[in-house]
């Protein structure tokens, strides 16, 4: 690559995703967070680029948080900060960083407000202003509890609500590039009937990438084709060309999707 296709080429900020909790794994409790992570970081030009799911488990948090930390420009994790002897993320995520684990003083001070009528802050409660030595608080208006930030690691809450509570208290403040765009066309056809075309159309545009999302309804097979880049002209010039190769096969392309 030369220099000036290096300077004209937009970095790409990338995160990733730990979802931590046993009640994930078992099936009792269905995740949400993930997309509206997803959703949130596209909006701050950042792209979703990997999740795990792992268990209430010290070495299995550790490894995950060490891994995916090392190849992402940042991390999240949801789940594992409240205040039962399960919630281990804290203590996690500090043993991964070398750190100690501490009472934040403005976290006691904003839970001790926010329990004072509602039974008086218990050990258990107090258990929520932990943090591993050197963190940030990122703010909870929901439930007072704050969620964590060190360095590139995101610490939130398990509960959607209050997940998304804390991502909009994030909102502007990280690093990203240019959000992501898309545009979805759907056409009733077998994938494979036209995965050659999607290949040639996607190499033809190097700015896009699409995919394919195939389904089978009223008795006919479909797929919508969602394509997608940062840059709104590259993303018009693909979509026109996809649409004009699918025409020219005989095939009657829906704008939006089906």
């Amino acid at each position: 690559m030369t220099a000036d296709a290096t300077a004209t080429t937009p970095r790409i900020w990338t995160a990733a995703l730990i979802v931590i909790g046993d009640e994930i794994l078992s099936g009792r409790t269905q995740d949400k967070n993930v997309a509206q992570v997803a959703t949130w970081l596209n909006v701050q030009g950042i792209r979703l680029k990997e999740v795990r799911v792992v268990a209430d488990d010290m070495e299995a948090i550790i490894e995950a948080v060490n891994i995916l930390r090392s190849r992402n420009d940042y991390l999240f994790t949801t789940g594992g900060i409240g205040p039962t002897h399960d919630d281990i993320t804290v203590d996690a995520i500090a043993r991964a960083l070398g750190v100690e684990v501490v009472i934040h003083p403005v976290a006691r001070a904003v839970l001790e407000r926010y329990y004072e009528t509602r039974g008086g802050l218990t050990e258990g409660r107090l258990r929520m202003a932990r943090v591993p030595d050197g963190a940030e608080l990122i703010e909870n208006r929901m439930s007072g509890a704050p969620g964590i930030r060190i360095g590139n690691l995101f610490l939130m809450a398990g509960v959607p609500h209050i997940t998304a509570g804390m991502l909009d208290a994030l909102t502007g403040t990280l690093e990203g590039g240019l959000p992501v765009l898309s545009t979805t066309l759907g056409c009733w056809v077998a994938e494979s009937e036209v995965a050659d075309m999607l290949g040639a159309t996607e190499r033809a545009h190097d700015q896009c990438q699409i995919g394919s999302y195939p389904f089978f309804r009223e008795g006919r097979v479909g797929a919508n084709f969602v394509i997608r880049s940062v840059d709104q002209a590259a993303l018009d010039a693909c979509a026109a060309e996809l649409t004009a190769s699918l025409e020219a096969a005989g095939r009657e392309v829906t704008p939006g999707g089906i």
